[in-house]
Formats: C-alpha cells, sequence, structure tokens
C-alpha cells in the first residue's frame, strides 16, 4: 500500500481552531460500515444510538504542561523543550529546539513564571521567532531556578533530558512552567487548558489529548450510564508515536514509536464477559483502539497487564476485540486514517472523508466527532 493511498484535499479554513461550547455540541458523522449508510447529527444524539448492549471504553490519561519554554545557561538564548517520552522517573526523551545549543552537558533553567516582571527588557530575535521572547540574561543573575534540566545524551527524536525534581514535584513544577502542548495547526489561543483534557481524565503522562474524548460532557456519561451502557476505562498514555509522519512510500516500511498502554485486570474480567455476552464493545478514539487491541488475543478475548505497544494497525489487519469506533478526523497520510480504513472499507471512509469536506466539518484535535459503527 501507498502513502498517497491516503491522502486527500482538506481546505485550511476546515481545521478547527477552537473547541465547540458546549463539548457535545459537536457536530457527528455516523458511518455504517455494514451498510454504507452515513448520517448527519450532533454529537449528544449519540445517547440515542446507545443502550444496555454497548459499552464505551474510555482512555484515563491526562494531558501533562509537556511544552517547556525558558532559558539556557548561555546569554539571549530561549530553549524548547517537548517532553516526549518518560524513560526514567526523573528522564525524559525530549524534542528540543534549537538543538545545535543543546549539546550533552548544556544545563537549562526553568523558573516561576509569576517572575516575568523581571523581565525589562527584550525583542523579537527572528532566528528565535518559533519559541519566543529573548531577554536579558543578567535579571536572572539574583533568582534561583525552580527546575533544571541536564541533557545527558543524544536520542532519534532529540535529547535525553534529566530533570533535578522527582516525578511528583515535577509534575507540580512543569504545572507551573510549562505549557499545554497543543498540536502545530491549532494556531489560536486556548483559553482555557481544561478543554484539552477529557472530564473523564485521570492519571497524568500524555503529551496530547483523546481527542474524541474531548466531546464527552459529565451530564452526557450520566444519561448513558441511566440508560445501562457499561463505561470501562483503560490507559494508553499518547507519546509522539501516535502522531509521528509517515515518510516511506510503502507503508509497510513504517515504524511505530512505542507508547505506554495498561489494562488492570478487573477491568479485562469484565471486558471479556461483556463480549461473551455479546455487547458491542465501542473504543472512544483511537488510543482506546490500540490499547484493546494490543492485549487482545486471536479468540476475541482480552489479556490484561501493563506494556509498551508498536502496535501499527492498517487495511488488512485482523481485528481481535474492537466493534465500533468513535473517532475525530484524521490527518492526510496519517497513522490513524490508516486505522480506521483499516475498520471499515477504505472507500468508504473515503467516501465519508469527502462528505466531511463538502459539508464544512471540522477538522481534527478541536473538530466534530465521526462514529463509525
Amino acid at each position: 500500500m501507498k502513502l498517497t493511498d491516503f491522502d486527500y484535499e482538506l481546505p485550511q479554513e476546515l481545521i478547527a481552531q477552537t473547541p465547540i461550547e458546549p463539548r457535545s455540541d459537536s457536530r457527528l458523522l455516523v458511518l455504517d460500515k455494514n451498510f454504507w449508510a452515513i448520517e448527519e447529527k450532533q454529537f449528544f444524539n449519540i445517547e440515542d444510538y446507545l443502550g444496555e448492549n454497548d459499552v464505551l471504553v474510555l482512555n484515563k490519561t491526562r494531558v501533562i504542561n509537556a511544552r517547556l519554554n525558558w532559558t539556557i545557561r548561555e546569554k539571549d538564548t530561549i530553549c524548547e523543550i517537548f517532553l516526549h517520552k518518560q524513560i526514567a522517573t526523573d528522564t525524559w526523551d525530549c524534542l528540543v529546539y534549537p538543538g545545535k545549543k543543546l549539546k550533552i552537558w548544556a544545563k537549562i533553567d526553568f523558573y516561576d513564571t509569576d517572575l516575568n516582571f523581571w523581565f525589562s527588557e527584550w525583542k523579537l530575535s527572528e532566528s528565535q521567532s518559533k519559541i519566543g521572547w529573548v531577554f536579558e540574561r543578567t535579571k536572572l543573575n539574583n533568582l534561583n531556578p525552580i527546575l533544571i534540566a541536564e541533557i545527558v545524551d543524544v536520542s532519534d527524536s532529540g535529547r535525553i533530558v534529566k530533570f533535578n525534581k522527582s516525578w511528583l514535584e515535577f509534575l507540580d513544577i512543569v504545572d507551573k512552567v510549562g505549557q499545554i502542548p497543543l498540536p502545530p495547526y491549532i494556531k489560536e489561543k486556548l483559553e482555557n487548558s481544561s478543554r484539552y483534557q477529557t472530564v473523564f481524565s485521570e492519571i497524568n503522562w500524555s503529551v496530547a489529548a483523546p481527542t474524541a474524548g474531548l466531546h464527552f460532557t459529565e451530564e452526557l456519561l450520566e444519561k448513558l450510564e441511566k440508560k445501562w451502557v457499561k463505561i470501562e476505562k483503560v490507559l494508553l498514555h499518547v507519546w509522539l508515536g501516535t502522531f509521528k509522519w509517515v515518510e516511506t512510500e510503502n507503508i509497510l516500511d513504517h515504524k511505530m514509536h512505542s507508547e505506554f498502554a495498561e489494562i488492570e485486570e478487573d477491568t479485562a474480567k469484565r471486558l471479556n464477559e461483556y463480549k461473551k455476552q455479546g455487547k458491542r464493545i465501542i473504543a472512544v478514539w483511537t488510543t482506546s483502539v490500540r490499547t484493546l487491541e494490543s492485549f487482545g488475543n486471536p479468540d476475541n478475548t482480552l489479556s490484561f497487564g501493563s506494556k509498551e505497544t508498536d502496535i501499527f494497525i492498517y487495511p488488512g489487519y485482523t481485528w481481535k476485540f474492537v466493534d465500533s469506533i468513535i473517532t475525530n478526523f484524521h490527518l492526510p497520510k496519517s497513522t490513524l486514517l490508516m486505522l480506521i480504513s483499516s475498520f471499515a472499507w477504505k472507500e468508504k471512509v473515503d467516501e465519508a472523508y469527502k462528505y466531511a469536506v463538502e459539508n464544512k466539518f471540522r477538522f481534527f484535535s478541536f473538530g466534530d466527532a465521526m462514529w463509525i459503527k
């Protein structure tokens, strides 16, 4: 299969820049993969389709403020560290900018954002416009950084970075000095960072949200539970492997980065029982899909435990556990588009995306939803 088989034309104005309020008012394209039928609804209408024979599987991961911008120990130099993948309690594989300045053993200081008043003299550097303002380093001479990062090695992604704080203290500091890691195609400022978190998020570690889950409100979930819809949670921490660009023309040559996935024993037991009873397993977003399929067995049962998964799902894949998918509209040539093209007939997915473009659905992270049933 060729990479170009998964390309499509998308007008820039259809890339959603801000979230819909309330969450569940987004549009919903319902694709019946068995009868090749397309319906157009609003997301809250999904309760009309679900009942006691359905199981929603949610990803309970929570996004951390993974984008860190601050000063390297050289005058007038700002760096950006993007937390990509945790490899130890105090060490991360990171994307860095500017990479040439962040050499082995370089140290980076991070200061409390409340101290911006110290920066009385600033200018915009053309060469560093991607990462912000350049300020007089001397204004910080008498201040102590609240976090120090040290470059300890080079990685395929960028740099291996060790921080001087323990995990819980590190999270508290990152919440203060970091920024929510919005995708690069979102250009507008997000006024409320909680809108890039699902209402059911629990465990910090992701660098991107499971965005199909952003459409659910607490009220909608309560309505579904009253209709006896079962709701279960699994865990996949979204690292950059999900979004890594496919650079090979033959998609079979693409190598996925691994991501941490976990299903608890009690959850697996309940899901196996629901599957045995013939209930419909509906995975919310592709992270839940990848988790379930990573622990799925050829006999349509589910294992439990925790592991790193690099599962790559594309047309021709033999599905093990998932019966239905709620997702958003994905980028051209992406592994996520390949995944849903595997779940439904590719020709039908192409038709659904064409319909969405022609009818001006909103695309990507803050965009509208698609339910493949």
